[in-house]
C-alpha cells in the first residue's frame, strides 16, 4: 500500500531547474522521509511525480503534488531606501560632538553622546509587527563579545551609557533616531547598516563607505576616561591645530610654531590607518591608556615600520632633514598614501608634533613637552652615570648614558583607573625610540603625579621618565680591583624648565612643577631616593640606619561634611628608645572620582620632635573656605604626607583619600497609599553650606509610584531650609520605594528615600 505525500513545492521554479529550489525541495523531502532525495533529480511539470516516486522516495510510497499557497506581497517586507546620517559640518551633528573642523565627507561623532540620523524606508515603519535595529563593525572580524560589532537596538527610552536608538519623528516613510553610544566604545571608523524584521522577511542595508562612521574619544564627556571639565584646556589640547616647539638650551630657550593639523583634509583617515597599521585588535581601542601605547609605538619606525624614521646622523640625503618640517600634516599624509612606508626624517620634536597630531585628532587632550637637561637613562638605574678610570679619564665603552640639551615628548590626559587614586590626569607619552618598553620602542603613559613623588613602580614606564626629569649624576671611579665606588655626584644637573605652549596664547608655561619639586627641596630628595630604591644602583644613597618612626591618618566616625571645616588625625609614632626629629610635609588636593587630580588647596611644614617612644596625635583642619570653589562631583579629596627624620634619614609617606559627606533628603508620605488613590509626599532639606544653591534641581521616582519627574526649584539660600510637596497616585500594590535627589552647581549627591506600602483598591472601588 503506498503511502500519499502531500508537497507544497514551488513546481515552476523546480521546472527551471533552479539549483536553490531543487536544494529546498530536497530539504523538505528530508524532513518527511530523512532516507529519501538519494540522488538529484530535475523536475519537469508533467513527471514531477514519476520523478518523485521513482528518484527520491522509498518503493510503495506516492506523492501528491497541489499548488503552493501564495506568497506574501512583497511591500510587507519593509526595506531601507536611504540613509541620511546628517554630516554635514555644520550640521546639529557635528556642531554638538564639536566635530566641525574635520575636513571629512564622513559623519564624525564622539562617544558617550548622541547623534541623529535620517532612515527611509519602503513604506511606514510599524512599532507593533516591525522590528529595526542599526549594526556597526570595526576591524578585520568584528565580534559582538569583543564589542567590535556593535548591535543598536530600538528601544523606547535610551539610557545614557549605552548603544541604544529611538525614534524621535516620523513623518511617513521617513523617520528620524537619535541613536547613543557608551562612553568606553572602541574608537575607530565603524562600518554602518540597518536590519528590518517582521513576519515578511528580513532585510539588511546594503554598506555605504559614504555611511562609515568616525567614532572618537570624547574629553567633553564625563563618563569617558579622557573627560577634561576646563572648556579652555579642551580648545586648546584638543582644539587647537596651532601649537609651539621648544628648543635650545635652559639658557637660551628658542621656540617655532608647529601645524598639527589635526583636521585637515585626509588625516583623521591617516590617524587611523596608523592604528590600524598596528596590528592590534580594534577590541582594545576603547581603552586610552592602551591607544596611547600603541600610538607611542607606530609613530616610530624600529620594529613596526611606523610613521617617521628616526635619523641624528647629520647626513639626510635619503630624506628630508628632521629641522625642515613645520608640521605633521605632510608626515602623515605622506605615510598613508605609501600605504605604510616610514617618512625619512625625524628626531625628538618631530616624533612629539605627529604624536600630538594624532592624539588631538582622536580626540585624546595632548600636548608637546620640552624639558631640558633631558637625561637619557639606559639600564634603568634612574641615576646618570659617569664611569672614570683609576686615573680619572672617562671609560668610553660604559659611558652609555647621556643629558640631552633638550628633548621633546608628548603629556596626555586621562584617567588611570589602573593605578591608585591621584594618578590621573596628565601623563607622559613618548615617541622617540630611545629605550624599549616590553620589548617594543614605545614610552609611557607615566603618570605626572608618580614621576613628581618618586612613585617610579606605577606604570607605565616612570622610571624612565623619571631619570629624564630628576635623575642624579653620579661619577663613578675603577678602583685596582674592577669595583667602582662614587666619588662625587651632581643632584642639580637634569630637569629644568619644562615648558610647553601656554593655554590660549603664544607665551611659554613653565610645568616644572608638575614633574618635580622645587630643586634641592627637602621633598625633591625624598622623591629621588624613594625612586632610588628600585632601580639598579640603590646602593648610590645611604640607607637609613633604622625605621622606627610611623605615620597613620584616622577620621573621626563617618567623616567630615559637606560645608563644614574637615577635621582628620595624624599620628606619628616613636618606637625607638630615642629622640627623633622630623619635617612633616602635608598637601591637600580635590580629586575627581576617577583619581584625576583636579586642585591642590592646602599645602603645609610642621616641625615635629617626638620623644622615646612617644605617640604624637596631630589634629589636622582643612577649613571650608579653603576647599569650596574647587568641589567636583563626589566630593573627594585626598591628604598626602611625607616626610624625612633627622636623625635616621629615615623616609615615609602616605596618603589619604576622604570625601564629604552631603546631607539627606527627608521624605515623608502624607496620607494613605491605595492603588488609584491621590497622596502626597513632603520633601525637605536643609542646605549645609554657607552659600547659596543656585538653579536647584530635584528628581523624583518611584515604581508603581510615580513615573520620573524633574521639579525645577530655584535657588535655596545659604543654610537654608525648604520643602516642596509632591502628589502622586500609586498604580501598584505592595512595598514600594519613592526615590528623590537634588542637584546644583554647588551641591551633588543629595539623595533620599522613604518605604510606602500601597494597599489595593479599596471595596468600594469599581
Amino acid at each position: 500500500m503506498s503511502k500519499s505525500i502531500e508537497t507544497t513545492l514551488l513546481l515552476p521554479a523546480c521546472q527551471d531547474g533552479g539549483g536553490e529550489t531543487e536544494n529546498a525541495c530536497r530539504r523538505w523531502l528530508r524532513t518527511v522521509c530523512p532516507c529519501c532525495c538519494r540522488k538529484p533529480g530535475r523536475h519537469d511539470d508533467d513527471d514531477i511525480t514519476d520523478t518523485l516516486e521513482t528518484d527520491w522516495l522509498h518503493p510503495g510510497m506516492s506523492v501528491v503534488v497541489s499548488p503552493p499557497p501564495p506568497l506574501p506581497p512583497a511591500e510587507l517586507l519593509l526595506k531601507v531606501q536611504s540613509i541620511d546620517l546628517m554630516k554635514s559640518q555644520s550640521g546639529q551633528n557635528r556642531t554638538e560632538h564639536h566635530t566641525h573642523l574635520y575636513q571629512s565627507d564622513n559623519l564624525v561623532i564622539r562617544r558617550g553622546q548622541t547623534f541623529l540620523m535620517w532612515i527611509t524606508l519602503s513604506r511606514p515603519f510599524s512599532p507593533d509587527s516591525d522590528k529595526l535595529h542599526l549594526e556597526l563593525k570595526t576591524g578585520p572580524l568584528p565580534t559582538v563579545s569583543k564589542g567590535t560589532h556593535v548591535i543598536v537596538p530600538l528601544v523606547e527610552e535610551p539610557e545614557d551609557g549605552r548603544w541604544e536608538a529611538a525614534v524621535v519623528r516620523q513623518e511617513g516613510s521617513k523617520m528620524m533616531l537619535s541613536v547613543s553610544s557608551s562612553p568606553a566604545a572602541a574608537v575607530g571608523r565603524y562600518e554602518l547598516t540597518v536590519e528590518t524584521n517582521n513576519a515578511s522577511g528580513q532585510t539588511v542595508s546594503v554598506r555605504d563607505p559614504a555611511n562609515d562612521v568616525y567614532l572618537l574619544f570624547n574629553p567633553w564627556c564625563e563618563d569617558d576616561a579622557v573627560f577634561m571639565d576646563s572648556e579652555v584646556e579642551r580648545q586648546e589640547y584638543v582644539m587647537n591645530d596651532i601649537g609651539r616647539m621648544y628648543y635650545g638650551t635652559r639658557d637660551q630657550i628658542g621656540a617655532r610654531t608647529w601645524s598639527y593639523g589635526q583636521f585637515d583634509d585626509g588625516i583623521l583617515a591617516a590617524c587611523v590607518f596608523v592604528l590600524e597599521k598596528s596590528g592590534t585588535p580594534p577590541s582594545g581601542w576603547g581603552d586610552p591608556i592602551n591607544v596611547v601605547r600603541v600610538i607611542s609605538a607606530m609613530i616610530n619606525s624600529p620594529d613596526d615600520r611606523g610613521v617617521v624614521e628616526g635619523n641624528w646622523s647629520g647626513s639626510y640625503l635619503a630624506g628630508t632633514s628632521p629641522t625642515v618640517w613645520s608640521g605633521s600634516v605632510e608626515i602623515l599624509k605622506e605615510y598613508h598614501k605609501n600605504l605604510g612606508s616610514p617618512v625619512k626624517y625625524g628626531q625628538c620634536w618631530v616624533f612629539a608634533g605627529v604624536f600630538t597630531t594624532v592624539l588631538r585628532c582622536l580626540g585624546v587632550p595632548s600636548r608637546a613637552v620640552t624639558n631640558y637637561s633631558s637625561a637619557h637613562d639606559t639600564d634603568v638605574s634612574l641615576t646618570t652615570d659617569i664611569y672614570l678610570d683609576e686615573n680619572l679619564d672617562p671609560i668610553d665603552e660604559l659611558n652609555g648614558d647621556s643629558i640631552w640639551n633638550f628633548h621633546v615628548w608628548t603629556d596626555c590626559w586621562m584617567a588611570r583607573p589602573d593605578l591608585p587614586p591621584g594618578y590621573g590626569g596628565w601623563q607622559a607619552v613618548d615617541a622617540t625610540p630611545q629605550e624599549t618598553s616590553q620589548g617594543t620602542f614605545r614610552c609611557g603613559p607615566a603618570s605626572l603625579a608618580a614621576v613628581r613623588s618618586g612613585q617610579v613602580f606605577l606604570k607605565h614606564d616612570a622610571p624612565f621618565v623619571f631619570a629624564e626629569v630628576n635623575s642624579d649624576k653620579i661619577y663613578w671611579q675603577r678602583k685596582i680591583d674592577g669595583t667602582f665606588s662614587q666619588i662625587y655626584s651632581e643632584k642639580k644637573l637634569v630637569g629644568h624648565a619644562i615648558s610647553t605652549k601656554a593655554v590660549g596664547t603664544d607665551e611659554r608655561n613653565d610645568i616644572t612643577d608638575l614633574y618635580k619639586h622645587p630643586e634641592g627641596s627637602e621633598q625633591e630628595r625624598i622623591a629621588v631616593e624613594t625612586a632610588s630604591r628600585y632601580g639598579s644602583k640603590a646602593e648610590a644613597y645611604s640607607s637609613p640606619t633604622a625605621e622606627d618612626v610611623s605615620v597613620e591618618v584616622t577620621m573621626d566616625g563617618e567623616g567630615p561634611k559637606m560645608g563644614s571645616d574637615a577635621g582628620l588625625t595624624i599620628t606619628l609614632r616613636n618606637s625607638s628608645s630615642e629622640r627623633r626629629q622630623l619635617v612633616l610635609h602635608s598637601q591637600a588636593a580635590v580629586m575627581y572620582y576617577t583619581g584625576v587630580h583636579k586642585a591642590t588647596v592646602r599645602k603645609d611644614e610642621t616641625e615635629v620632635d617626638l620623644q622615646p617612644n612617644e605617640v604624637n596625635m596631630l589634629d589636622w583642619i582643612l577649613e571650608y573656605k579653603d576647599y569650596k570653589d574647587q568641589l567636583v562631583d563626589q566630593a573627594a579629596l585626598m591628604l598626602t604626607l611625607s616626610g624625612r627624620v633627622k636623625e635616621t634619614q629615615q623616609v615615609f609617606a602616605t596618603q589619604f583619600s576622604f570625601r564629604l559627606r552631603t546631607p539627606d533628603l527627608i521624605l515623608k508620605p502624607i496620607g494613605k497609599a491605595v492603588v488609584g488613590e491621590k497622596m502626597a509626599v513632603e520633601i525637605s532639606f536643609t542646605n549645609p553650606l554657607p552659600q547659596v544653591l543656585k538653579a536647584v534641581i530635584f528628581h523624583v521616582e518611584g515604581l508603581g509610584l510615580l513615573n520620573a519627574r524633574k521639579i525645577h526649584y530655584g535657588d535655596i539660600g545659604a543654610l537654608e531650609s525648604a520643602s516642596l510637596t509632591e502628589q502622586l497616585v500609586p498604580s501598584l500594590p505592595g512595598p514600594r520605594k519613592l526615590l528623590a535627589s537634588l542637584d546644583s552647581r554647588q551641591l551633588t549627591q543629595v539623595h533620599g528615600v522613604t518605604d510606602i506600602t500601597v494597599e489595593g483598591k479599596s471595596d468600594g472601588a469599581l
